[in-house]
């Protein structure tokens, strides 16, 4: 009867073992990095609700039974949900377990000397012979001159050897490129914990304070407090907007030459003013935040009166380009016109033509000849009370005029036309043309962090591409000629290296210069070696450095 086998078992403290070893492997993060970028899909699918708040509410209100499951999954707030922050969070631990155990494998290999050179250096991958009229200690001492200048580092462990090596900044940099990795992921997280984005529309002339209510779109970090924003304030004084209009050589008629909104800031409500221009890829620099040019476009001054002739409505008005031409979209959304709630939607066109097929069409964006064509509904601006987007109208709950022959009634303006709303509803008037400027205002903290992270990581990856991993081994024995000696020269590469013979041959010509005598080559690298004789073993590399690198030469020594 056999005896049963007994399985080896696993305490606590080796199952935690395991599963480290498990999470800080390369397959696990490259594993994580895949499911990483398979998390982000549905934040391309989905609205999201920090981008915009009117599209999510109407997408769970469209899909009653979808739409509070993936609410409660968090598919509308994907990078902010628990799921998504728990695969960053873990791929963040294994590139930290992956690559501090190598930077201090590294550590160590940087401090250790190159090991012996082998018995035939020459049968290494690249290898080669030469006999020199000059002694060994001679030839020893020109190989580590010549190795030197080539920025080798050297070590003698016998009279008659040399070992060098270089190329410690290719995994130096391998490793910098990942620890780069690691702080591009700190920095991200701290712009996303302390950080926020906001944008806004600003008409020209119109001001802006650094509050959360005068924001369109606000997207504060999880540590963020929005009562506590720096207070500084903005007046849009003059937006310059160039297009093509004369066109030479390759210019395309009616393209954007340059924008630029001048404007005026403060940076408390009691501090001076300061002029200041913004650009396109030039921001402003505010305290705690930057302002950045994203847009422009057209606000045309829009009036709306009520049947007594009283004011309910009157503002420039932006409206959002839609092509090349600046042919705009936009409503006005009038709450206190009276019987019914009146919204007017429609286009903005700088400068108007009706195509025949086309229909309302602007032909350059220049303001050249400025038109608003709309259409009216009355009723519930805001059913329900759900926000929505202040350039969309909601018309669930509206109904669209009609002219007196029934169709849909529409309005074209020009600049100081009056329309007459019908059956006492009041008028609409187009009073003039005003620019906007779409601005983006973001505060960063964890920017420099990524910027100088990015840079690290770029730097480390050529130095990984570039530099190679050489060891190059000189041996010298006594010819059999009195006064001549043998030099054998050998070289090892970590991993593909074209140029490792090349630079082994030009040793081999460097030492054959240097003392002015004819080659005599031993035997082919490629043949085995004489079965009667048998390599010192002294002179075999020691196996306790470099593995990867000695193991290799053990085989082939």
């Amino acid at each position: 009867m056999t005896d049963s086998i007994t399985q080896p078992t696993l305490g606590p403290i080796g199952w935690l073992r395991w599963m480290w070893r498990q999470l800080t492997s390369m397959r696990t993060a490259l594993f994580l990095l895949l499911l990483l970028a398979v998390g982000a899909v549905p934040g391309s699918i989905w609205p999201q609700r920090s981008i915009d708040a009117a599209r999510t509410a109407d997408y769970i209100a469209n899909h009653p039974k979808a739409g509070p499951w993936l609410d409660r999954l968090g598919f509308f707030e994907v990078y902010a949900s628990p799921w998504f922050a728990a695969i960053y969070l873990l791929l963040f631990i294994s590139l930290v377990g992956c690559v501090l155990p190598r930077s201090k494998v590294h550590w160590r290999a940087m401090r250790s000397a190159p090991p012996k050179a082998p018995a035939r250096p020459a049968r290494l991958p690249a290898g080669g012979t030469v006999e020199v009229a000059a002694t060994e200690d001679e030839v020893v001492a020109a190989s580590r001159e010549l190795l030197r200048a080539k920025r080798f580092r050297l070590v003698s462990h016998d009279d008659a050897s040399v070992s060098a090596e270089k190329g410690h900044l290719k995994e130096t940099g391998n490793l910098v490129f990942h620890l780069s990795l690691i702080f591009v992921i700190v920095g991200v997280a701290i712009g996303h914990l302390f950080g926020w984005k906001g944008d806004v529309i600003i008409p020209v002339g119109q001001s802006f304070a650094n509050t959360l209510a005068r924001y369109d779109t606000f997207s504060p970090g999880p540590w963020v407090d929005p009562d506590s924003l720096s207070p500084f304030e903005l007046t849009v004084d003059q937006l310059d907007a160039t297009f093509e209009e004369n066109v030479t050589g390759r210019g395309q008629f009616g393209s954007p030459r340059d924008f630029t909104a001048h404007v005026t800031t403060k940076a408390t409500p009691s501090s001076p003013d300061r002029q200041s221009t913004i650009k396109v890829n030039h921001p402003l620099e505010m305290d705690g935040a930057g302002v950045f040019l994203l847009g422009n476009g057209y606000a045309p001054v829009i009036t709306v009166r009520d049947a007594k002739g009283d004011k309910v409505y009157s503002a420039p008005t932006p409206f959002l380009a839609q092509d090349n031409n600046y042919k705009s979209v936009g409503v006005v959304k009038v709450t206190g016109a009276q019987p019914k709630q009146l919204g007017f939607s429609g286009l903005f066109l700088p400068t108007a033509t009706i195509d025949k097929e086309l229909g309302p069409i602007s032909v350059f964006p220049d303001a050249k000849k400025p038109a608003l064509a709309l259409t009216v509904y009355e009723g519930e601006l805001f059913p329900g009370g759900r926000p929505q987007s202040v350039y969309l109208l909601d018309t669930a709950r509206m109904t669209q005029l009609k002219s007196d022959k029934g169709d849909p009634l529409r309005i074209w303006l020009e600049p100081g036309q009056t329309y007459q709303l019908p059956d006492g509803r009041g008028s609409i008037s187009f009073d003039g043309v005003e620019r906007f400027a779409g601005l983006s205002i973001r505060h960063d903290p964890g920017k420099y962090v990524t910027l100088v992270a990015a840079l690290l990581a770029l730097a480390g990856l050529i130095c990984s591409l570039v530099v190679r991993r050489r060891r190059v081994f000189v041996r010298v024995s006594p010819a059999t000629a009195p006064g001549r000696t043998v030099v054998a020269v050998g070289g090892l590469a970590k991993g593909d290296d074209d140029g490792l013979q090349e630079l082994v041959d030009q040793l081999v010509a460097d030492l054959e210069t240097r003392f002015g005598t004819e080659p005599g080559r031993g035997p082919d690298p490629g043949t085995e070696p004489d079965p009667g004789t048998e390599p010192d073993p002294g002179t075999e590399p020691d196996p306790e450095r470099e593995p990867e690198l000695d193991s290799r030469l053990d085989a082939r020594g």
